[in-house]
């Protein structure tokens, strides 16, 4: 009986109430007034089927009531809040079915705005530098940004591939840092680029019940370098200060030497001073060339008219031109650019080549997602050992005996003001030399 009763409904519960207490209020008042039981079955017959429409009536309200706060709730479970209920009875469901209207236009509210912050946050995480990976507890990619496509040289998404199936296209390196769980540093090394420091950080939390495991990996080439760059121009800067201080009061001294000097006829004097001069010279040229790298000035970006600039660099240094200009404009500082290509053709006739080897190409070109402008110049001469080309763009680092080791560095400062890059390769296809290759984005 119970089981039955609780399948009723509410409405039907009532109803069911008002009837039975018709009957237990009849039924005495029917015997005290000694009614045969004709007349009680007749009177039950009347009264009970008016008490149950009548009930039935006044409860239909109620009905409605729990209907419209089902609905709603049903909309809740569904996680739809823009369904308001139309119940407006001015009784304890009509205001339960208010409280419900509130708080579905508060959750909607909600909603939209949290939506707006995923867009937000979804905007940032796919044109963030850092790459991210996001892998749950069936080793699947549920997650992952532009950043993480092109470090995985993947044109598609990544989501949805197993961890086996991330590591096919990944270099050797990445699936060693990511299968040894630690955070830490490793390198990359690509054909054609220079070696590319990474940072790997990791970390494992529960989503939905389930534990995931986030991968970002940071490059730190261009930090490292910019940060090596930074110690070098200090030291530079502190040099130079110390050898100013010195070479004022030399320059002074030397001068004064000589006007002393002049009515003595010692021939070996002049030799002295000729040195002495010759030195200072040559050490204010050293201070003004370290001066130069280490207080670059930002570069002033206008458009590049290409031939002309090479004409002002042809009147320093020779060179072949290889192909056809870029139609595509290219927005740099002449003069920082006129000096770049200026030492690097320095450094290719130094090498040695012949005038018909040293060569310049400019080409529009597509770096990643950054379309840009791509100058390489080649020489013909005996190249760089892995060790000289590591060292090549460090300031100070010179295999001349006369170099001062500042050309290169100077060349890579420049470019990476252009927010560009620089590289070193080996020219291949048995042929020997070196290219540089220069990256200036559009």
């Amino acid at each position: 009986m119970k089981k039955y009763l609780s399948r009723l409904t509410t409405r039907t519960k009532l109803q069911l109430a008002v009837v039975m207490s018709i009957a237990l209020v009849l039924i005495p008042v029917l015997l005290l007034l000694n009614a045969t039981s004709t007349q009680t079955i007749v009177v039950l017959i009347i009264a009970l089927p008016v008490g149950w429409i009548v009930s039935g009536l006044l409860t239909q309200s109620v009905n409605s009531g729990i209907q419209a706060l089902e609905t709603g709730l049903l909309n809740f479970k569904d996680g739809e809040f823009s369904s308001l209920l139309a119940y407006s009875a001015q009784d304890e469901l009509g205001h339960l079915c208010q409280i419900y209207n509130q708080t579905a236009e508060q959750l909607r509210q909600e909603k939209q705005w949290i939506y707006q912050r995923e867009l937000m946050l979804d905007k940032v995480l796919q044109s963030s530098p850092q790459a991210l990976v996001l892998i749950d507890s069936t080793d699947h990619v549920v997650f992952s940004n532009l950043s993480a496509n092109r470090l995985f040289a993947s044109d598609l998404r990544l989501e949805g591939l197993t961890r086996d199936a991330l590591y096919q296209t990944a270099h050797a390196q990445i699936k060693q840092a990511m299968e040894s769980g630690r955070d830490g540093l490793f390198h990359l090394k690509h054909d054609s680029d220079e070696v590319q420091t990474w940072h790997l950080s990791t970390g494992q939390f529960l989503l939905n019940n389930h534990l995931h495991h986030l991968y970002i990996f940071k490059q730190l080439t261009r930090e490292l370098s910019r940060q090596e760059v930074a110690v070098w121009k200090k030291v530079i800067r502190i040099i130079s200060h110390e050898l100013n201080n010195s070479l004022g009061p030399m320059s002074s001294l030397l001068h004064s030497g000589q006007l002393l000097s002049q009515n003595l006829e010692e021939p070996r004097l002049g030799r002295v001073f000729s040195t002495m001069q010759e030195r200072i010279s040559h050490l204010n040229e050293f201070v003004q060339g370290y001066g130069k790298f280490a207080k670059l000035p930002q570069p002033k970006f206008e458009k590049v008219a290409w031939q002309a600039l090479l004409e002002s660099v042809a009147q320093e240094w020779s060179f072949q031109l290889e192909g056809q200009l870029p139609k595509t404009p290219c927005y740099a500082d002449k003069i920082q650019l006129s000096q770049l290509l200026i030492n690097l053709l320095k450094n290719a006739h130094e090498s040695d080549s012949q005038l018909r080897d040293i060569t310049i190409r400019i080409e529009a070109k597509q770096s990643g997602t950054q379309a840009g402008t791509l100058i390489s110049v080649s020489d013909a001469g005996r190249g760089m050992s892995e060790t000289v080309m590591a060292n090549a763009l460090v300031p100070f680092y010179s295999t001349k005996a006369s170099g001062s080791g500042l050309g290169l560095a100077l060349c890579r400062e420049i470019a990476e003001a252009h927010h560009g890059q620089l590289s070193l390769h080996n020219r291949g296809d048995g042929q020997s030399g070196l290219v540089v290759k220069v990256f200036i984005p559009s």
